[in-house]
């Protein structure tokens, strides 16, 4: 089921060049790029490097050129590769941007067009289809089985479903992450279904926006190490000053020669100077920086590295840091209470019957080419464990779909069988929706309660899979709690924990 233009006419030519001129640009303001002197001059700024500066110099002015042309190499040494390796950092950051920028479909004139999205204003109509980035924060016009993955600003892996807006709610009322929300929002990713928004907020206005912005206003602080350095420096400049002076006036004193006693002062005070610290710390820093980047880390800023290293108590968001972001069918439970853990079973023999018609089931409910996480691992992990038998049904035409509603969280799929007076229905959905169609008694959904608590305190999603078959000339009148569904199992997703997690804690 397509969702047509219809009426719509979107806006003009003339009305979209007003908002860019009104607003500008939907785009966030990026930082701005340091060249070569920048990076210089920041590098320069450390005061162990200051240190060495001067010493090269004050080397050169006693006359000892070998001296100074070694210092003022580990100069160049430790500007060239800082300079390389943050050139490098943001090179990679410009390529990240470039991808990130998503294209939109919207209505114009009354024609769709495709265009980038830094070109979207308020008051366009976009067009969501499935596996669309969304370009903007926009009201929700038409939906169709729409659902969002909104992990991006909220940290939350699975897809929240989404409504039709009532043209009353205001989005800055309301935040990401919750199911049946009228908005969707800048950044986010179109999973599954299509639908037609109205932009309401562009570029710093949008939800990613604001979060940019509460960002820019973040100083940089000095480290600790950096407070460390410039206070050796700060110690060993003194005690060498002090030391010259003291040199200085005793050569005078004894000697009458007073430049003679300035070059002796000035020797003694250069050999308190730590030359070898700036060399050793910078670039061990940058060895860090690019040992990090190999695990796929940039590091705009080397005194960051610094930073990791002094922590202690490291917080960390679980969903796709701690875990991989990436839900896996691990348990099934069939009506009759049997329960099969996927992680322990052997992929070279056959399930159950009852759990092969489980996974049917939910293959039937799920699109043919999905990009819905779920029903991709739903896809991924049937096909192979039903590989060699008959519960695969590529020959099946579907025929009609009943997509999520804001009152039922249940979808179903009606397909022909190819054969034979009736159709089979397969429905999926949360599992309480799905003991709803199947008009369960209240007995029967306390002992489905009880099945489904040890799986939640698992942390597992579960999925409730039902199946109904109905008479071709009695499809067109019926909706689906009209259907008399069979309950058939569950299906438990997990999101596993990194390999990497269990020796890094």
């Amino acid at each position: 089921m397509l969702i047509e233009n219809k009426n719509i006419e979107g806006l003009t030519s003339k009305q979209v060049q007003d908002q860019l001129d009104k607003d500008g640009y939907n785009e966030l303001p990026s930082q701005k790029k340091r060249g070569f002197l920048a990076i210089l001059l920041e590098v320069v700024k450390e005061p162990m490097l200051l240190l060495l500066v001067c010493a090269g110099a004050i080397y050169f002015f006693l006359g000892e050129r070998q001296d100074a042309l070694m210092l003022s190499s580990f100069v160049v040494f430790i500007v060239g590769i800082t300079f390389y390796q943050q050139r490098k950092t943001e090179r990679a950051l410009e390529a990240l941007r470039d991808l990130s920028s998503p294209r939109a479909l919207v209505i114009r004139d009354g024609v769709r067009k495709r265009i980038a999205g830094r070109e979207v204003v308020v008051g366009d109509i976009m067009v969501l289809q499935e596996g669309d980035r969304v370009a903007a924060d926009a009201a929700l016009l038409e939906s169709v089985n729409l659902m969002v993955d909104e992990s991006l600003l909220t940290g939350e892996s699975l897809a929240v479903t989404k409504s039709v807006w009532d043209g009353k709610r205001l989005i800055d009322e309301e935040h990401p992450g919750g199911d049946n929300l009228a908005f969707v929002y800048s950044g986010t990713l179109v999973t599954r279904g299509h639908g037609l928004a109205k932009v309401l907020s562009v570029g710093l206005n949008t939800k990613m926006g604001k979060i940019g912005k509460s960002l820019q206003v973040i100083g940089d602080e000095e480290t600790l190490l950096k407070k460390e350095t410039g206070r050796l420096v700060k110690i060993f400049s003194s005690i060498g000053f002090v030391l010259c002076l003291v040199t200085v006036a005793l050569f005078y004193f004894f000697k009458g020669n007073l430049l003679q006693g300035v070059l002796y002062g000035l020797t003694i005070s250069m050999s308190m100077l730590p030359e070898e610290f700036p060399v050793v710390l910078l670039i061990f820093l940058t060895i860090g920086a690019w040992r990090i980047s190999k695990h796929k880390v940039l590091t705009r800023n080397t005194a960051a590295i610094e930073t990791l290293g002094a922590a202690n108590i490291l917080c960390v968001d679980k969903t796709g840091t701690l875990t991989l972001n990436q839900m896996r069918l691990r348990t099934l439970v069939v009506a009759g209470g049997g329960m099969l853990d996927l992680a322990q079973h052997n992929d070279q023999n056959l399930l159950p019957e009852e759990y092969e018609e489980l996974l049917e089931y939910s293959i039937l409910a799920s699109q043919a080419d999905p990009f819905d996480p779920l029903d991709k691992e739903i896809k991924k992990t049937g096909e192979f464990l039903l590989r060699s038998t008959n519960h695969l049904h590529s020959n099946w035409k579907l025929i009609k779909e009943y997509p999520f509603s804001e009152n039922l969280l249940a979808l179903s799929h009606v397909w022909e069988l190819g054969d034979g007076g009736r159709y089979v229905v397969a429905a999926k959905g949360a599992p309480e929706s799905i003991a709803d169609l199947c008009h369960l008694k209240e007995d029967e959904k306390k002992k489905l309660t009880a099945q489904m608590e040890p799986l939640f305190s698992r942390g597992l999603r579960l999925i409730g899979v039902a199946v109904a078959a109905v008479a071709k000339d009695k499809l067109r009148d019926y909706g689906q709690h009209d259907f008399d569904f069979e309950f058939v199992g569950l299906l438990g997703f997990e999101d596993p924990v990194r390999p990497s997690v269990p020796a890094a804690v």
